[in-house]
Parts: structure tokens; C-alpha cells; sequence
């Protein structure tokens, strides 16, 4: 066993059986395991954090399909590539040895621009590939409609811990070098932590201690070694350039913690590593609804037009864009009770299923619809004081339930002393 090959790529799983996690696709009823099983599998696309397995995923569905696979990377690869590499797929999807059509893997196709993406659309259509797409990115926001529409996009998540241990476990017995090592795992909390899910840094994390401890000494891993480890080499922890991940981690956390020093500063360190500006302006427009919201609605009019005016300037100048906005919402006050509203709701719809909508809020536009009861007792708020009337707008059995609960803040304070106002007015 070569030890120069990194442990994540020596323990890359071949087959569905040694895949860890993402139960929901590729467990018994998961839907990419049926259609590996019925020998017919469609075009989809992986969304998801990097280190849960987009790659690996793709590739066991080639194997165990025994299709022809082909890969791009949509960092280094431009329309010609992707001609080039349809050409030979169309090759291999006529010879009468084909059990089945050639996978076209994409990693990070939200890299592509629109011309690229366009030159896949034939192909697709006409069944020639079935393309795998991966990435990071929200697909709806970088991948054209008109591919979306033929590819399902599925949702990867990050390692649980019983996924983290499953790893861990499997690395250990599996991988002839660690396998020869005697190890002794005390402490598994910093290790996991540092992971955050991602299987590739956990791997890199062991990789590292176990090269780090001599030849025939035991490989300790508790806590401290692990986080001494990566301080004094921390280029081993972002050896995929993860590190990307940490630094927008590091810019909401600021912002949402109202230190506009720290975001500056992230953000510095995103611009002179040449960050993508749509991927920094996207954040901020998540974080001014999720960590500000109701506090002040104006952040979000800002996160708005930022990504906006990114989109028509892009860099250098967009730089001072994002630094307004930046500062502006880490100087907001801070909210985050309409992401817990909408969470709240979402719950008790899971909980309570598809309610009826009450009779006196449905629209009534036929006869039949009149004498069955529809719109009938409904209270036009507008004929009323303040335009306000005390009627129900929940379905039966969530009468008087609160998803919504101001935060404590000027501008939502105002609003719940209006909303008490009101309720008092119908009583």
C-alpha cells in the first residue's frame, strides 16, 4: 500500500455496502439504490457540503451499473472538453458491447458558466450521457433552468455521529496501514468537532496523526493531540481547500455576532483569495432574513442590492459593495424569529399533515362552490375599524397556535404592541 496516496482517497468506497451515510438514497428504499438495482438510472444532480460523498457516489453508480464514466471538472474544463468528452460518449453509447448509457460526471457544476451548461442540453435530451452533476451551491441558483428540468437534484448531508464512528471504525480495520499501527483512540470530541461532518477531514485528521507518531509507537487520539496537530499544520487540515468553507464560516459568525472588524477582515482574506463575489453576496442575503430579518427589513433591501450590483460589476470594485453591506449588517440589530417562525410552522405541518383550508377562506368562483359553503362568513378586513376584524385564518386544530414570536428589539416590539392592539380590538 502506497502511504504517499492520501487515507481518503485509500479508503474511497467501491460499493454501496462500505458507502457511509446519505441512508435517504442509498438505503433499502433509497431511490439512487433502486435505480442502480433496476439498471436505469436518470440524470440528478448532488447537492451538498463537501467530504459527504458526491464524487464516490457517482463513481460506485458507474461501477455497479457497468457503464462507461467520464469526468470533468468544471474548474479546468471549457466547452471544447465537454465536446470532446460527448463525442467519445456517443461513441461508447453505440457499440453493441454497451450494457448501458455513458455517466458524464460534472464536479462543482455550478462553476459552469451558461454556454457550457447549454453545450450539455443535447446530450442529455437525447440520452447520449446521463450526466451526475455535483456541487456545493444551491442548484437553482447556478445551474440553467432548462438542465434543472432534466436532472433530479439530490440532497447529500453532512456525516452524523454515528456516521463519524462508522468511519472511524472502518479506517482503523479497514486500511492495511493504519491497520498495522496500534492505536488508541481516549477522546473522539475535537477530532469530530474539527470534521464537522465532513468525512475527507476526518480522514485527513487521523492521516496526519498517524504519519505524525514514529514507526512503532502507539498512535494516540485524544483532543489535544488532535488539536495540536492541525495548529502546527493546519495546510494537512485544508488539504482539499476546505478551507474555503472555514473563512464563510468565520464571515456570518462575525456578522451574525455584530463584529464588523472581523467581517472586514474575512471578507479581506475571501477577496485576495479570489472568492467567487456571487457566492459572498448570496450569503449575505440568507444571513439579512435568517440573522437579522424583522430586527430591521431594510438589511435584506442591502443584501438585495449588493448581489445585484455584483452581478453587474464584479471585481475589483465589488469589493466595496460587499464591505458596505458587510458592515451594515453586522452594525444591525440582530433577529432570527422569522427563520424560527417558518421552522415552527414547518414542524406543526409535518406534525398535522395537509389541513382543510377553513370554508370561509376559499374563493368561491363557480355555483357549486357557493352551495357547498366556499367564502361563505368570511369578514373583509378592509369594511372594519383599522381595517381589522377578529376571524379564523388557521385550519381547524391550530386555532390559537404561535409559530411567529417577536424578538426582542425595537422594530418588533412595535410590531407585537400593534398586534396586541389589534386582538384587543376584537374582543
Amino acid at each position: 500500500m502506497n502511504s504517499n496516496i492520501p487515507l481518503a482517497e485509500r479508503l474511497r468506497p467501491s460499493t454501496l455496502e462500505d458507502y457511509i451515510g446519505q441512508e435517504h438514497l442509498v438505503g433499502p428504499d433509497g431511490i439512487i439504490r433502486r435505480m442502480i438495482e433496476s439498471g436505469r438510472v436518470n440524470s440528478f444532480i448532488l447537492w451538498g457540503p463537501p467530504g459527504v460523498g458526491k464524487t464516490t457516489l457517482a463513481r460506485i453508480v458507474a461501477a455497479m451499473t457497468e457503464v462507461p464514466f467520464y469526468t470533468l471538472s468544471a474548474v479546468t474544463s471549457g466547452v471544447k472538453e465537454v465536446r470532446e468528452v460527448l463525442q467519445r460518449a456517443e461513441a461508447d453509447s453505440r457499440s453493441m458491447f454497451a450494457k448501458g448509457r455513458p455517466i458524464l460526471f460534472i464536479d462543482e457544476i455550478h462553476r459552469f458558466n451558461k454556454s457550457q451548461q447549454d453545450s450539455l442540453l443535447g446530450a442529455v435530451e437525447r440520452g447520449t450521457v446521463t450526466l451526475i452533476g455535483a456541487t456545493t451551491e444551491n442548484p437553482s441558483f447556478e445551474v440553467i433552468r432548462p438542465l434543472l428540468s432534466r436532472a433530479q437534484v439530490y440532497t447529500l448531508k453532512s456525516l452524523d455521529t454515528d456516521g463519524m464512528e462508522r468511519l472511524l471504525a472502518r479506517a482503523l480495520e479497514k486500511d492495511a496501514i493504519l491497520a498495522a499501527r496500534k492505536f488508541d483512540i481516549r477522546e473522539k470530541t475535537a477530532l469530530f468537532r474539527f470534521a464537522g461532518g465532513d468525512a475527507r477531514k476526518l480522514l485527513n485528521i487521523l492521516d496526519l496523526i498517524e504519519q505524525s507518531t514514529p514507526d512503532g509507537e502507539t498512535v494516540i487520539v485524544d483532543d489535544e493531540r488532535v488539536t495540536h496537530s492541525l495548529q502546527e499544520n493546519p495546510a494537512a487540515y485544508d488539504r482539499n481547500g476546505e478551507m474555503h468553507y472555514d473563512i464563510i464560516s468565520a464571515f456570518i459568525k462575525s456578522i451574525r455576532g455584530s463584529d464588523p472588524q472581523a467581517a472586514v477582515y474575512w471578507l479581506a482574506r475571501m477577496v485576495a483569495g479570489g472568492e467567487d463575489p456571487k457566492f459572498i453576496a448570496r450569503r449575505l442575503v440568507i444571513l439579512a432574513s435568517e440573522d437579522i430579518g424583522l430586527a430591521n427589513p431594510n438589511a435584506l433591501l442591502l443584501a438585495n442590492a449588493t448581489f445585484d450590483a455584483i452581478n453587474k460589476i464584479g471585481w475589483p470594485e465589488g469589493r466595496i459593495v460587499l464591505s458596505e453591506c458587510a458592515v451594515y449588517l453586522a452594525n444591525s440589530p440582530k433577529s432570527n424569529s422569522a427563520y424560527l417562525a417558518i421552522d415552527n410552522a414547518l414542524e406543526a405541518v409535518r406534525k398535522s399533515g395537509d389541513l382543510p383550508v377553513p370554508l370561509h377562506l376559499r374563493n368561491a368562483p363557480t355555483k357549486l362552490m357557493k352551495e357547498m359553503g366556499y367564502h361563505e362568513g368570511y369578514k373583509y378586513a378592509h369594511d372594519y375599524t383599522e381595517n381589522y376584524v377578529k376571524q379564523q385564518y388557521l385550519p381547524d386544530g391550530l386555532e390559537g397556535i404561535e409559530f411567529w414570536h417577536p424578538g426582542n428589539n425595537p422594530q418588533e416590539l412595535k410590531m407585537a404592541e400593534r398586534l396586541n392592539h389589534l386582538n384587543n380590538l376584537g374582543k
